[in-house]
């Protein structure tokens, strides 16, 4: 009997309207025009005048300082989190799970939004602090679940032989746990780096004066209708994003290779 290809076409249906407007969105960065309606030719123009847009650069500056400190912190606590909860198991781990999966399932703008009413709560001034403090928060859940998945297979005698050899922990955790962990960590933590540079949504909220990120700035943007430069952002954004998830893949398929 022929096999119906209706599943083939509602897969080709879908993509295509996920990918379409990305392709679009792409095939625009390079129109002379000014407007979208009409093809004025292959430019780089749009390209060009980003290098003299200094609010542009100013944000993304912003973006990358907090992307950095926020992987940086989110590494160093999901990587330690994710030792503790597969080295000692207690019903107590239940609940450091429940708290680990917590800024998975809830809603982005819920989060942005309890993390505002604490900050004022607290009176901290919001700025790239509170913006760091918040994106920390939701990468160290992404960090913590990488790591895990790389210790589901580890061989805990390693170390163990490693103790037993005369090395002290601090040296076991630096010469031996740390390398054979390291696939799953700087994968964690490219996802971190993605995660948190292109965060919008969080960011919208906890951000205060002189704090602009790229994502922020690229809305301010649109509500003025700066439509080609915002194509030509996106897609450089695109491409620097696909190689970071794609190195995320690369070294999470290396560690579950090892």
């Amino acid at each position: 009997m022929k096999r119906s290809r209706l599943p083939l076409y509602t897969t080709l249906a879908v993509l295509l309207f996920f990918y379409l407007p990305i392709a679009v969105l792409v095939i625009n960065s390079f129109n002379g025009s000014r407007f979208e309606g009409g093809w004025g030719g292959f430019s780089w123009r749009w390209y060009e005048r980003l290098w003299h847009e200094r609010d542009i650069w100013h944000a993304f500056g912003n973006s990358l300082l907090v992307a950095v400190t926020a992987t940086v912190a989110a590494t160093a606590i999901g990587t330690l989190a994710a030792i503790a909860m597969h080295r000692y198991q207690s019903r107590l781990q239940r609940l450091h799970y429940s708290l680990i999966y917590a800024p998975l399932v809830v809603p982005e703008i819920l989060m942005g939004m309890s993390l505002l009413l604490l900050f004022v709560a607290l009176g901290v001034n919001l700025g790239l602090g509170t913006i760091i403090l918040a994106h920390v928060t939701f990468c160290i859940s992404f960090v913590t679940l990488v790591v895990l998945a790389r210790l589901q297979d580890f061989d805990y005698s390693i170390v163990e032989a490693s103790l037993d050899l005369g090395a002290n922990w601090w040296v076991t955790t630096w010469r031996v746990l740390i390398p054979m962990l390291a696939p799953g960590i700087l994968a964690g933590g490219l996802l971190a780096f993605t995660l948190s540079i292109d965060d919008f949504v969080v960011t919208f909220f906890v951000a205060g004066p002189g704090a602009t990120t790229l994502p922020i700035q690229v809305y301010s943007m649109i509500k003025h209708g700066s439509t080609p430069l915002i194509n030509a952002l996106s897609t450089l954004l695109l491409v620097a994003t696909f190689a970071l998830v794609t190195a995320a893949q690369w070294l999470t398929g290396e560690s579950i290779k090892t």
